[in-house]
């Protein structure tokens, strides 16, 4: 397995990524910048390109919906240009709270888009005359939109690669099914390696039926806070106020894609209990409800061999590649953390 790390983008950017290359030297494969709705990750990760050699960069994720399919190409290709190689692209719909609130733009459709979106960005990639007639993006604009003044073009430079890497983050059992058609990556949230046949199995297997042999493997990212003794079983509780967020108020009821997975983990009474208390602004008491189970099962938090047993359980479950979040008290017990689980990672 490989072993990631994303970075926090909430603040503390240029002290983060100074400590990145001590990161680099010990071993870590790569690493991912998210957006959301802070700071644009694109700008950050030409400089971590800058300020790397080995490590690979990615977009952990850049919304759909808040640049063209162009653009996302010729971002990709210029990320992977100024890390000579290293850069992969994350791409997800994010949900209708950030798209339409933040953004201003309708979710409509996001698996088709996000399949056009693909299916695009690797014409672009491959130096051909952009053409594309599809449900959601055309490419020149049809006859009776516009000036009528567009033509197909092939972007200027040449891409170091015409096959960049592409992560697709996603958890609804459709989207998950054409990730593993169409995406080189796959990373859903809140893995829990137990239950990930059970969720997501059939979507996967659907999806890899139709997918070109040509992309090879899948590879699953999984993510997981890493702590290793045996007095860090605490930090667990530090996962609940995310985990109530997400299950309890990203997004309506409804119309909320992490509250349905945790019902499909088969907490549907916590699920609901979380939301309602949450919706009602009252976050510690929704933070209370989250299963200690779910904050347990998608952690690699407790001692030496609890965490190996966890990577054994990752690894079954195919995962290929581990998200981690060290939880430390300053950035050489960090680094320790992460040579750590790197060594151990080797060996199972």
């Amino acid at each position: 397995m490989r072993i990631g790390m994303a970075l926090n983008y909430s603040g503390g950017f240029k002290e983060t990524v100074a400590e990145l290359a001590d990161y680099e030297k010990a071993g870590l494969d790569i690493v991912y910048v998210a957006e959301a709705y802070s700071f644009d990750a694109v700008s950050q990760l030409g400089y971590i390109a800058a300020k790397t050699e080995r490590v690979e960069i990615a977009s952990g994720i850049l919304p759909i919906y808040s640049r063209t399919p162009t653009l996302l190409a010729m971002t990709a290709a210029g990320l992977d240009f100024v890390s000579e190689g290293r850069f992969t692209l994350g791409i997800g719909a994010s949900g209708p709270q950030v798209i339409e609130g933040f953004h201003g733009v309708p979710y409509h459709a996001p698996l088709g888009r996000t399949r056009e979106v693909v299916e695009i960005c690797r014409k672009v990639w491959k130096r051909e005359r952009l053409q594309h007639e599809g449900k959601h993006y055309a490419m020149p604009l049809p006859e009776g939109q516009g000036t009528g003044l567009g033509k197909p073009l092939k972007i200027i430079n040449h891409p170091v690669r015409e096959d960049i890497p592409i992560l697709v983050a996603a958890i609804g059992p459709k989207n998950v099914e054409m990730t593993a058609e169409i995406a080189n990556a796959w990373e859903p949230i809140f893995y829990l390696p137990e239950k990930a046949a059970d969720v997501w199995g059939a979507s996967l297997a659907a999806g890899r039926a139709k997918r070109d042999p040509s992309l090879g493997e899948l590879d699953i990212v999984g993510q997981a806070p890493l702590a290793i003794g045996d007095d860090v079983q605490g930090f667990l509780e530090f996962g609940r106020p995310m985990a109530a967020l997400y299950i309890g108020g990203m997004g309506a009821k409804g119309k909320n894609f992490y509250n349905d997975l945790c019902r499909r983990y088969g907490w549907e009474k916590e699920a609901e209990e979380i939301q309602d208390l949450y919706l009602a602004g009252k976050k510690d008491e929704a933070a209370a409800k989250v299963p200690y189970e779910l904050l347990e099962k998608m952690s690699l938090i407790g001692s030496e061999g609890h965490v190996r047993e966890r990577l054994a359980a990752m690894k079954a479950s195919g995962v290929t590649t581990l998200n981690v979040s060290p939880i430390a008290g300053d950035h050489k017990a960090r680094l320790a953390l992460i040579e750590k689980i790197k060594l151990m990672a080797e060996d199972v």
